[in-house]
């Protein structure tokens, strides 16, 4: 079964850094960064307007924990937005290749 994890970071850099890790360790198979998003925000009771990078890691769902967990470990942020599911459906190539990553 495959997963996806979504998540915005500060800039580039840092999302390109991330990706690199995730990849190095095995926990991601690809990581899309989407490019500028602009998010509205709310947090510790004030509102926020900020650009940022999105990024979006396909993995295998066998590893879809493991890899949230790291990503929390290494985001530059506090207390990053990370969220990450499993897929109903997948192409059957797609499918075999992020599985390749839970063996």
């Amino acid at each position: 079964m495959t997963a996806l994890i979504w998540c915005p970071f500060p800039d580039e850099d840092s999302a390109v850094r991330a990706a690199n890790q995730l990849l190095d360790e095995k926990l991601i198979a690809c990581a899309n960064l989407i490019g500028t998003v602009r998010s509205l925000y709310q947090w510790n009771d004030e509102r926020g307007d900020a650009r940022e990078t999105g990024a979006l890691f396909k993995t295998d769902a066998a590893l879809l924990e493991k890899a949230v967990a790291r990503l929390e470990q290494i985001h530059p942020y506090e207390a990053p937005a990370i969220l990450g599911w499993r897929c109903d459906a997948a192409a059957p190539a797609t499918a075999q290749w992020l599985a390749e990553l839970g063996k």
